[in-house]
């Protein structure tokens, strides 16, 4: 699958991956390769993904995602500070 995570300033990832777990507004849910179609609300929390050079994540404090035909593309509202 395809995962590109975008905010309105920055590309923050783009790459292929295996699985993705993101913080949706109802509960958490995971994609996998050959997902149905969806788009979903999330809330701020974390996006994690793994793929060939292991597991990452992003955190986020919002945003909107599309699942479609193994592309995914997270349009975040902006990413958390680690102050």
């Amino acid at each position: 699958m395809f995962l590109e995570i975008v905010t309105p300033t920055e590309k923050v990832f783009e790459g292929e991956v295996n699985i993705v777990t993101f913080p949706g507004t109802d509960g958490s849910f995971q994609v996998l390769n050959d997902h149905a179609p969806l788009v979903s609300t999330l809330k701020e929390g974390v996006v994690t993904y793994k793929g060939k050079d292991g597991q990452d994540n992003v955190d986020i404090t919002g945003g909107v995602v599309e699942v479609l035909h193994n592309k995914i593309i997270v349009l975040a509202d902006g990413l958390k500070s680690h102050l």
